[in-house]
């Protein structure tokens, strides 16, 4: 106490001990708590739903463009002939790090137990590690199994197990080019060799797509020696849309070319996610305004029971200006320890949410994301200072915007008029 009092100036003091909890004031001290508890509530689950959204935002990215690509280029009707020397100008530029050639097509995959619609992609295993992690996705087997003339195949995991194939097994491919015979004209088939399962992580890949040589690619498609495209890998993928412009006006004097970015083809994904973000940032600091509204009928209150104390330090001579300061202190001190209590919860459920949410789901038996609805099947989290920094900032300022009244109302306070009720 006489620490607080050498060192503070008598409004901190005073606010101080009025915030104390005590038996006298067991109702404003409810009202205290509530309004802190509030605060700290809304802010920690602020911060926990803008880390998950922020952790889904960078896990949906990095597996995208583990199977995808920075920068696709490729020419008309999806076929690029002379491959080789459009990738020597691409690396001209000095924030392309990394290329590759691939062949897309679209077939049907047979097996004896049934078949589906599969996205055929050919590409250069010795190439592919330049624009991707592919190898690191193949689960077993190796990328390097796909050499040329072998036609073997890389499946997703679950394609293989919805139609019972294991690494060894041979499966058919129809693709709908047809093969001319006196009899007429046939989709074309042939028999492929499974070598490997790979696993994405997200379902469109692993359930739709097979990896296969990029020459193997090219006979069974009849490309002869075109290639569909070039995926390019640059220094920073968030510049992906002002490379993917320079490269194709550095290109539009040597032919007709098609240049897109990651943004583009997956612009929908991140837009929506970008969305969802702002409206639970709306909607969640919402609820912490009423919480810290909540400041304003406690204020109110103390004012009221602090009437006569009020008279009593204005009698000293205490300004009306110090009873305004001894106001906004105690109801900012309410927002402060409540938004501090939420940033700290909210901080520790964040960090470690890939153990609480296994933890929650074992406990009652559910599993919140489904692996074949959703594309991903972990709750993923990634906390940022910067949201953790404007959360804390609005949930002050809320504060102490909602002491403003009750504290220029107490500041107002007649000491005759107060006493005289006395």
């Amino acid at each position: 106490m006489s620490l607080l009092n050498k060192y503070l100036p008598f409004e901190v003091w005073i606010a101080y001990r009025y915030i104390k909890f005590k038996q006298k004031n067991s109702f404003i001290s409810f009202i205290s708590m509530t309004s802190m508890v509030g605060i700290a509530l809304g802010v920690s689950a602020l911060i926990i739903i803008l880390s998950v959204m922020n952790g889904f935002q960078d896990e949906l990215r990095t597996r995208i463009l583990g199977v995808a690509s920075h920068i696709e280029i490729t020419s008309s009707n999806n076929t690029l002939t002379h491959w080789e020397d459009l990738t020597k100008k691409l690396h001209e530029s000095p924030e392309v790090i990394g290329s590759a050639p691939y062949v897309d097509g679209q077939g049907m995959l047979v097996s004896e137990f049934g078949s589906q619609g599969i996205m055929l992609r050919g590409i250069s295993s010795e190439l592919e590690g330049n624009v991707d992690d592919l190898e690191k996705k193949v689960k077993v087997g190796k990328l390097s199994d796909l050499k040329p003339n072998t036609f073997n195949l890389i499946l997703g995991i679950d394609t293989a197990k919805q139609l019972g194939i294991v690494v060894g097994d041979k499966v058919n491919i129809l693709i709908p080019q047809g093969s001319y015979t006196p009899a007429g004209t046939f989709p074309r088939m042939r028999q492929f060799n499974v070598s490997g399962i790979f696993e994405i992580g997200m379902y469109e890949y692993d359930s739709g797509m097979a990896l296969m040589n990029l020459e193997d690619a090219q006979k069974f498609l009849q490309m002869n020696d075109a290639v569909s495209g070039v995926r390019v890998k640059i220094l920073d993928l968030f510049l992906a849309p002002l490379v993917a412009k320079k490269l194709s006006d550095g290109l539009s004097e040597s032919g007709v070319f098609y240049v897109s970015d990651w943004t583009k083809k997956h612009a929908n994904f991140f837009a929506a996610v970008q969305m969802e973000k702002r409206v639970m940032f709306i909607i969640l600091m919402l609820i912490i305004a009423v919480a810290a509204f909540n400041i304003v009928s406690t204020l109110v209150m103390a004012v009221t029971d602090k009437r006569s104390d009020i008279a009593i330090l204005k009698t000293y001579g205490a300004k009306p200006k110090s009873i305004l300061y001894i106001f906004i202190i105690q109801g900012s001190l309410i927002g402060i320890i409540g938004t501090i209590s939420g940033v700290f919860l909210g901080t520790i459920v964040a960090l470690n949410i890939h153990s609480i949410v296994p933890f929650i789901e074992h406990l009652f038996n559910v599993q919140f994301l489904s692996k074949d609805i959703y594309y991903i099947s972990e709750v993923p989290s990634k906390l940022l200072l910067s949201d953790i920094t404007v959360i804390a900032f609005i949930s002050i300022l809320l504060s102490i915007i909602a002491t403003i009244y009750p504290s220029i109302k107490a500041s107002n306070t007649s000491p005759a008029e107060a006493l005289k009720h006395d």
